[in-house]
């Protein structure tokens, strides 16, 4: 059995002479979606996967052996049920629609612009009928979506300043995250100087904050 400990996203990195040169096996969404696992490769060695706890295996992957071997990952054709809009008065916002009930019952989904893929199901399928979706049987590959923490490297890059504790989501946005998220919410024209040097209660005289005038330049509408 050949080990293999290593998986390269999408093949990142490599030459496309060494993926063409390289074996491939063909795996459903049942097996991708486990981080153990056997299976045998185009050239017929066994080979036993054990990636980190967590790792998605997508079609375009690589895989790669203790012994330097690559394995190119191919997403094999399985039965689903494919979504779209009603031809004759659905738009696409129904596929949006069809997405939110069906992650409101943890169903696992692979979006696409125009349709979307889930596994066979018939009741799901009658609820998304009577929803005025048309839902048809396909053979085709399955990427469903992994989850916005789910592991596997191909999301974004968005690595903060500091590596963050084992466990904690790498990129958050909120007070304290460390990105620039202000906001310029000052007016066309100035407001009147701040009179530190008076105790509270005395009022700044006239002189010192002229006069607002409204006509040209001021920087407000006065569209009528």
């Amino acid at each position: 059995m050949l080990i293999v400990n290593k998986l390269l996203p999408q093949g990142q990195g490599l030459a496309p002479v060494l993926l063409k040169r390289a074996s491939h096996v063909e795996l459903d969404w049942d097996v991708r979606q486990k981080s153990r696992f056997d299976a045998t490769d185009s050239q017929g060695r066994t080979l036993g996967i054990f990636l980190p706890r967590g790792t998605l295996v997508r079609g375009g992957d690589v895989l790669v052996a203790e012994d330097g071997s690559m394995v190119r990952v191919v997403a094999a054709p399985q039965p689903v049920l494919v979504i779209t809009p009603c031809s004759e008065h659905g738009t696409p916002f129904d596929l949006v629609r069809a997405a939110y009930h069906l992650g409101n019952r943890h169903v696992q989904i692979e979006l696409q612009p125009d349709h979307l893929k889930i596994e066979p199901d018939h009741v799901l399928a009658d609820m998304l009928r009577a929803m005025h979706l048309t839902v048809r049987e396909a053979a085709v590959a399955f990427e469903p979506e992994g989850g916005a923490y789910a592991s596997g490297g191909h999301g974004h890059d968005h690595a903060p300043a500091t590596n963050p504790p084992h466990g904690a989501p790498g990129h958050v946005h909120g007070p304290g995250c460390g990105h620039d998220h202000s906001h310029d919410h000052s007016h066309a024209h100035t407001a009147a100087p701040v009179n530190r040097g008076k105790p509270i209660g005395i009022a700044v005289k006239a002189a010192e904050a002229p006069p607002h005038v409204h006509g040209p330049g001021c920087g407000h509408g006065h569209d009528h």
